[in-house]
């Protein structure tokens, strides 16, 4: 995978709004690393924080449909969402599809492919 690659994965990291924050400052101490001889082992920890923080779609529809969920989302906003985890799981999705879980799962994609 080539840099640049990385670069824009880290980036998008960036830009999710439901990357929760610890993910956010990995990925942006990856992209400070560019083209320092700590670059290839921050990238290594943005995979292991990828890795630790994507979300499996039943672990997903638990929390919606939780009384947690609702308290957080609001029951109607979280009943959304769980209908929409619902869907995501009928047609074969095994990760939360939110912008933070699909970041995470493109970088766990990218070094899986190296």
């Amino acid at each position: 995978m080539d840099t640049i690659n990385r670069q824009q994965l880290a980036q998008n990291v960036l830009d999710a709004t439901s990357a929760c924050p610890e993910f956010k400052e990995t990925a942006k101490a990856y992209l400070d690393a560019k083209g320092s001889a700590e670059e290839d082992e921050m990238w290594e920890r943005l995979v292991a924080e990828a890795k630790e923080d994507i979300t499996g779609i039943d672990d997903v529809l638990a929390f919606f449909r939780s009384e947690a969920g609702a308290a957080h989302f609001g029951a109607e906003v979280a009943k959304s969402l769980a209908a929409h985890a619902e869907e995501v799981k009928a047609a074969g999705g095994v990760y939360c599809d939110c912008p933070g879980c699909t970041a995470a799962k493109a970088i766990i994609d990218a070094e899986a492919e190296k």
